[in-house]
């Protein structure tokens, strides 16, 4: 048995085109030697792939494990372990620098967004907009979100919802599977705690050297002159 997604967004093909407008227009604000062109006007729209990976278990030993030896060159680990609990990843890769944007958090709640928002607010020039790739959650457009975004100038910033069951169009998602097979797998910790410590860490040193992601697929469908006109 093969199994497949249906699309059930009655809008898949517009909310897809609009994502890949998107990344048609991240493009085109890199000139020919790779550097980001900044307008005339010094107006510049930081793009944000978004999402949320919660669930992320604390795991610890229950027993300690045991080191390689020459004879085996590999850890042994006793299969009992023990459950911490869990904790929640907000997370955000801009597109123009590759810089990843941490949150750990208990939840992933509208309180939780907004304090992710509140730290892009923070990081980018006020005279900027922050332009997010997200999906539907219902986070992204509760009453506390809007109350929140009402306080702002009106294009501080711009939402790109992606269409229903699409989370392979947002680029983050592959971002958190390097994540899960570098960092999360196998993973044992002692607390709560130093498992958000060890996931702040790998952001540190991700951003240490980070790498600009490039979107291709269907690429060649999105006209540049229309790209321009948004």
């Amino acid at each position: 048995i093969k199994y497949y997604l249906e699309r059930k967004d009655p809008d898949f093909e517009n909310k897809m085109h609009d994502v890949l407008l998107v990344y048609k227009q991240v493009e085109m604000q890199f000139g020919d030697d790779g550097t980001i062109t900044i307008p005339e006007n010094g107006h510049l729209t930081h793009t944000i792939s978004y999402d949320e990976k919660p669930g992320i278990q604390a795991v610890a030993n229950k027993y300690p494990d045991h080191n390689p030896t020459e004879e085996k060159g590999y850890i042994r680990r006793d299969y009992e372990y023990v459950r911490l609990g869990t904790l929640s990843l907000l997370a955000g890769i801009d597109l123009l620098t590759g810089n990843a944007i941490p949150l750990v958090s208990q939840t992933h709640k509208s309180s939780d967004f907004i304090e992710f928002l509140k730290i892009l607010d923070a990081k980018y020039p006020k005279s900027d907009t922050i332009r997010l790739i997200l999906d539907n959650h219902s986070a992204h457009t509760s009453k506390e979100t809007r109350r929140y975004l009402a306080g702002l100038p009106e294009d501080r910033f711009v939402f790109v919802f992606t269409p229903t069951h699409t989370s392979w169009l947002n680029m983050i998602e592959s971002f958190f599977s390097k994540m899960t097979k570098q960092m999360l797998k196998g993973i044992r910790v002692n607390s709560k705690d130093e498992l958000a410590e060890r996931i702040y860490r790998y952001f540190d040193e991700i951003n240490a050297e980070p790498i600009v992601y490039h979107w291709t697929y269907k690429m060649d469908e999105i006209d540049p002159d229309e790209a321009a006109t948004i």
